[in-house]
């Protein structure tokens, strides 16, 4: 009983204790509310005194107005500050935004340039092609029709205008391009098949400079001419060719087979005869030496002799002729001469 007896004293001593230090907070708090309160609602009078003997001016204030003046003014400052702080910061942000717009319309602007050389070009390539393909015999008219008719044509990439915002559509025009390209590479490809199926012609038919090299002009043309011998004119059944030296290579003016190989010592000299198809023969004569044997394959390019001044001849060149069957023909119209080498002795022998 005695241990109940003092815990009861100990928990009433602890209580009011308790209550005490509560009092005590609240009546300190109730004492610094009510100091505060005394001191908001304390008066201040200002004294305005003009520098003129006017009527002096008294303004009384609270400490409270004070106060809340105080952290009115001090809220407007700061505010200017922060302002001031962000302006800068949005100024740098607007710089550089405006720096990378500049870069941009720049390269916009190059970008149209490009495209206007694109159109130039694109338009060049596409006269070349229809070029090429009238040299061919192939009617465009369809494939052209049919291209405009699915927005593919190089005509709709040319007539393009401004849009209404005054930009050019730049994007569109490339795409137009595009499709066009995409378009045109199947007739490019037939092409390209076509002149391949046809190289083998080519190479049959004698086409190329006698002289290795395209070297030489014509001394002597095809028909008539005056005979160096005898001064009389009788007709020429080919064409002389010329570099003014010895030992020049020969070759065969296409695919063919040697059929003979021989020595005329009143006519061509050396000579060597070589049957082509399609019924086309060639005939060298006046060579230096062979290169070649009667039954002998050759191909278009390929060295049979060397110029020399065999036979009936007044110097070193080698008497080209082109038969068809049983006509003789002018050779020079076969010839393609591929060097400008050629072409350029070719116009002097021409002169």
């Amino acid at each position: 009983m005695a241990q109940v007896h003092e815990y009861k004293r100990f928990e009433n001593n602890l209580v009011k204790k308790v209550k005490n230090r509560i009092r005590a907070m609240a009546g300190g708090l109730g004492a610094f509310f009510t100091a505060l309160g005394l001191m908001m609602n304390r008066r201040y009078t200002l004294v305005l005194v003009p520098h003129s003997e006017k009527k002096v001016y008294n303004l009384q204030v609270t400490f409270f107005s004070i106060l809340s003046m105080a952290l009115i003014i001090s809220a407007i400052i700061g505010s200017f500050f922060w302002y001031g702080n962000s302006y800068t910061s949005n100024k740098s942000i607007l710089t550089d935004k405006d720096s990378k717009l500049q870069e941009t319309q720049a390269s916009l602007d190059q970008l149209r340039d490009e495209v206007g050389t694109l159109r130039k070009e694109a338009r060049s390539f596409q006269n070349t092609l229809s070029g090429v393909f009238s040299t061919l015999g192939i009617n465009t008219a369809e494939a052209q029709s049919s291209r405009m008719a699915s927005g593919g044509d190089l005509s709709s990439f040319f007539d393009m205008r401004e849009s209404a915002e005054g930009r050019l559509r730049e994007a569109d025009e490339i795409r137009s391009l595009a499709n066009y390209l995409a378009e045109t590479r199947e007739p490019i490809e037939n092409l390209g098949k076509l002149l391949e199926s046809q190289s083998s012609l080519l190479t049959e038919v004698p086409n190329i400079w006698p002289i290795k090299g395209g070297h030489g002009h014509v001394s002597m043309f095809f028909g008539e001419n005056e005979n160096p011998f005898t001064g009389q004119v009788y007709v020429h059944r080919g064409i002389d060719l010329s570099t003014f030296r010895y030992g020049d290579p020969i070759v065969s003016t296409a695919d063919g087979q040697v059929v003979t190989v021989d020595y005329d010592p009143t006519g061509f000299g050396n000579y060597v005869i070589i049957r082509h198809k399609h019924g086309f023969y060639t005939r060298y004569g006046h060579m230096q030496s062979f290169k070649v044997r009667t039954g002998q394959r050759v191909q278009q390019g390929e060295v049979i002799g060397y110029i020399g001044n065999t036979g009936l001849s007044t110097g070193p060149h080698v008497h080209y002729e082109v038969h068809i069957g049983s006509d003789v023909v002018d050779p020079y119209k076969f010839l393609n001469v591929r060097t400008s080498a050629g072409r350029v002795n070719l116009n002097a022998g021409k002169s």
